[in-house]
């Protein structure tokens, strides 16, 4: 059984079919009959996709099943190509600070202000972010690179100074990758 959790919001008769179904499916079948339940399952719950017949402007993660009857197949079919786009996305796109890193696009932004990275800028600034200490240059070569080498080299320094160089040019923020003696990190 996966981790997601497919609420059914205000469709008991959906919602006891697929509860009726669930260990055949990859998702948690949840039911919320009216908005209280649906924050409350929301809350409870990080992974989550809302079936509705109707658009709710206050949700994310919603699959709206406005055209029925359907069938049972093409129904599940539908939910996990839905919960594939919201998985995607919530992987792909996520808040550093008071910056979004958007993957997909390779984009840092602030304030509907965007930046283009590289592949590698975007690498580095995910892997700084999900680290708790400082990164020594070891280690991003290693981790990001894939060197495996003692070489003396300064591909990392290099790439590091021109990517705080772009992040103060478009941002003026001059503490956005900080070095200290153990290495870099994300401020």
């Amino acid at each position: 059984m996966s981790n997601q959790n497919l609420i059914i919001f205000n469709l008991k008769s959906l919602y006891l079919i697929l509860k009726e179904l669930e260990e055949y499916l990859s998702f948690k079948i949840l039911d919320a009959p009216n908005i209280k339940d649906l924050n409350d399952k929301i809350k409870n719950s990080k992974n989550y996709l809302i079936i509705s017949q109707k658009k709710m402007n206050d949700f994310d993660n919603q699959f709206v099943l406005d055209n029925l009857p359907i069938k049972i197949s093409k129904l599940i079919e539908k939910i996990n190509i839905q919960s594939l786009k919201t998985q995607y996305n919530d992987k792909s796109e996520f808040k550093i600070n008071q910056y979004t890193i958007d993957l997909n696009s390779r984009e840092l932004i602030k304030k509907n202000i965007k930046l283009k990275l590289t592949e590698k800028e975007a690498n580095i600034i995910v892997y700084l972010f999900q680290s708790d200490n400082s990164v020594s240059v070891d280690r991003l070569q290693f981790d990001v690179w894939g060197y495996r080498s003692k070489l003396e080299t300064h591909t990392v320094e290099t790439h590091v100074y021109r990517l705080r160089k772009k992040i103060l040019k478009k941002f003026n923020d001059n503490n956005f990758i900080i070095s200290n003696k153990n290495g870099y990190k994300i401020n």
